[in-house]
């Protein structure tokens, strides 16, 4: 969507879908339509038409009218005139006539940016409209010589937050560590995770989040060794963690925390032994956050420590240069330390430029999310078995380092365990 040559552009945003029968899941918009729009209502199309030279550019919303019938049943519409109004866009059409103007809008246009093998009905809608276009040629008509994915472009600006994005991260994030204190509070043996996980899905709507940012993680005891475990219907034990993985969704944005925690409320030692080995290797990963590292130099920090860890508690033999050259690392700890982290809990954006790991930059947004999954095996001291243990936070890259703006949900032993005996003499 260069500005020298022209083009134009189309961001669909995401069809409705149904759950069984004639109801729907909660609609949520599609997050590539929703950053450069904010309008959250289904069935809407975003047409950006980059003019040559100094031609201006121009924003296009084609969205259902009003209907006021409708509106009794689904509730309010903006309808085209509105969203133009509120919304900032240079015009505003009914979706019902999307088709009939498609053509002459795609018609001499240089480069068309398209979300290209997303969505194949939006596919074959393109490729319909082109050959239309292509059949006018005598007429003087010329479809867009190039086709390029929009995504790619808009992932690089996605991955830069801004002051207002940063804002509503944080939000999401005091939210978001309300609820973990919220449910470490309530934890006790005898309780079911569902329960638990209501006590989060309560603060979040609680204190405004539209959503959960995915399917919360509430697992107990040998459910924390399943990495995206979400039956949480298991009951709690004495003697075990919890491994509690939840986030919220505001205005768009996600936030993404894990703590793992004892479920009476106090660390045995071999729990406490893996627990703090975990946390060290969190530690690590925090400081190699800043401006002109890697995307990778994370990970590799607390994978030293991680490694170094499994050693000591005789999980693993051999040197530490060995276990992680073999990669025998990955038998407990067999996912990455970080993911970007925005409108979608793994956000946009690539992970490599060319051969190299990204650069992180002021503005970008990652998780810190080291774990070891302990699973019964005749070589592993019992004393560890069905022990899962990962500790997560959200770090905004600063000019000199990072923010932890997750840091509300205690993490330290002494805190966790101060907490929740405090909770328990209420």
């Amino acid at each position: 969507m260069t500005r020298g040559g022209g083009g134009i552009a189309l961001i669909p945003t995401a069809n409705e879908q149904t759950r069984n029968r004639d109801t729907h899941y909660p609609y949520r918009a599609d997050s590539y339509f929703q950053y450069l729009t904010g309008f959250n209502e289904p069935e809407a199309v975003l047409v950006i038409v980059v003019g040559s030279g100094d031609a201006a550019a121009q924003s296009i919303l084609f969205c259902r009218e009003k209907n006021i019938e409708r509106e009794i049943w689904d509730g309010f519409r903006h309808g085209p005139v509105g969203a133009r109004e509120l919304f900032g866009f240079d015009a505003a059409h009914a979706v019902g006539e999307l088709d009939a103007k498609l053509p002459e809008l795609l018609a001499n246009q240089p480069a068309l940016w398209f979300s290209i093998g997303h969505d194949a009905a939006w596919d074959q809608r393109i490729a319909t409209t082109l050959n239309a276009v292509r059949a006018e040629s005598r007429s003087g008509k010329r479809a867009p010589a190039t086709i390029r994915d929009v995504r790619a472009e808009l992932d690089a600006m996605r991955l830069i937050k801004d002051p207002t994005e940063i804002a509503v991260m944080r939000r999401v994030a005091e939210i978001s560590t309300a609820a973990h204190v919220r449910a470490m509070r309530f934890t006790a043996p005898g309780r079911f995770e569902y329960e638990v996980e209501a006590e989060l899905l309560h603060e979040f709507r609680r204190r405004g989040c539209e959503f959960p940012a995915y399917t919360s993680i509430v697992a107990g005891g040998p459910n924390a060794c399943v990495l995206h475990y979400v039956g949480n219907d298991q009951i709690l034990r004495a003697g075990d963690l919890l491994l509690i993985d939840a986030g919220g969704e505001l205005g768009g944005y996600a936030s993404d925390i894990t703590r793992s925690f004892p479920v009476n409320g106090r660390f045995s030692g071999p729990q406490a032994d893996v627990y703090d080995m975990v946390l060290g290797a969190q530690a690590a990963a925090i400081a190699a956050v800043r401006p002109g590292a890697t995307f990778a130099d994370p990970h590799e920090a607390a994978l030293k420590v991680l490694a170094q860890g499994m050693i000591d508690l005789k999980l693993l033999s051999g040197s530490l240069d060995a276990v992680i050259e073999s990669e025998t690392y990955k038998r407990f700890y067999m996912h990455r330390t970080s993911h970007w982290l925005g409108k979608d809990v793994h956000d946009a954006g690539e992970y490599k430029e060319g051969e190299h790991w990204a650069t992180l930059l002021p503005g970008m947004v990652l998780t810190i999310e080291p774990g070891c999954y302990i699973r019964p095996a005749d070589d592993v001291p019992e004393a560890f078995w069905n022990m899962g243990v990962r500790i997560e936070d959200d770090a905004l890259v600063t000019t000199d380092g990072c923010e932890i703006i997750t840091l509300a949900a205690p993490k330290k032993i002494a805190d966790i365990e101060a907490l929740m005996r405090d909770a328990h003499a209420d």
